[in-house]
């Protein structure tokens, strides 16, 4: 069935997905396919990689510890639990209680072996997403902010039932615009990314960028956040999806 593909587009997010194992199966198949390869992947998915990898890149992360069993919370509460390598906010919570935080832990730990227990970071979520083009050059998309009344998380309901809000553009100054566009190229460049990748930060109220996470196949249907981005920018969805297209099979070429 693979090998009747003209191009593949591996648009799943999260474990044998995202993290680059769809794009290993393409590459042993010498298939050209649609976004960022096994290492970029790999590299994304694994929550304290990416943490380590921003870090020596000169962006701020929050802190974090990486646990494998229930017991005392290794941060001071309030913790964000989640898995260490998860799509779509499967298995996150937000512990602000200490008889929360073993229930948490076992949530996560239902879908994965290791669990990241992070620093809860107040502060706007906004989001901007980095594209390569057919020519090799780069383009990031309008900051988007996600509207997060009471400082909940964005959590799997949110994203998928249709109460989320965003605003687009965000309403950042110029400066605020150059940072988040320069944070998410460099990262971009050190994960090795490819295709579209959309890159999710925390504006803190004393003006710090501190990162969240990066997404190598975020979501693409034409309500996803990424579409809405581009199309903002200029570049429509079922154009967006050409570039792609048209991008993976200039690089296999």
């Amino acid at each position: 069935m693979l090998a009747s593909c003209d191009v593949v587009f591996p648009a799943v997010h999260g474990p044998l997905g995202e993290d680059g194992t769809l794009a290993a199966l393409c590459e042993l198949a010498g298939l050209p396919y649609v976004g960022s390869g096994l290492r970029a992947g790999a590299l994304a998915m694994d929550k304290p990689t990416t943490k380590l990898i921003a870090r020596q890149a000169g962006l701020a992360v929050a802190r974090a510890v990486t646990v494998t069993d229930t017991g005392a919370p290794p941060l001071p509460l309030p913790v964000v639990v989640k898995p260490v390598a998860a799509g779509s906010s499967h298995g996150v919570t937000l512990v602000d209680a200490p008889e929360r935080y073993d229930t948490a832990v076992s949530a996560a730990l239902a879908l994965d072996t290791r669990v990241l227990v992070e620093e809860y970071v107040h502060g706007r979520e906004v989001d901007i997403a980095v594209l390569r083009r057919p020519d090799g050059t780069l383009l990031t998309g309008p900051v988007l902010e996600v509207v997060n009344p009471g400082n909940s998380l964005f959590d799997t309901r949110r994203k998928y039932d249709g109460s989320a809000q965003f605003l687009l553009p965000a309403p950042l100054n110029t400066e605020q615009v150059r940072q988040l566009e320069d944070a998410a190229t460099k990262l971009y460049r050190e994960l090795g990314c490819d295709g579209v990748a959309r890159t999710d930060f925390f504006l803190t109220p004393d003006g710090r960028l501190v990162l969240n996470e990066v997404n190598t196949m975020p979501g693409m249907t034409a309500e996803s956040q990424v579409p809405k981005m581009f199309t903002a920018a200029g570049l429509p969805y079922p154009d967006l999806l050409a570039e792609l297209l048209d991008g993976a099979r200039r690089r296999r070429r």
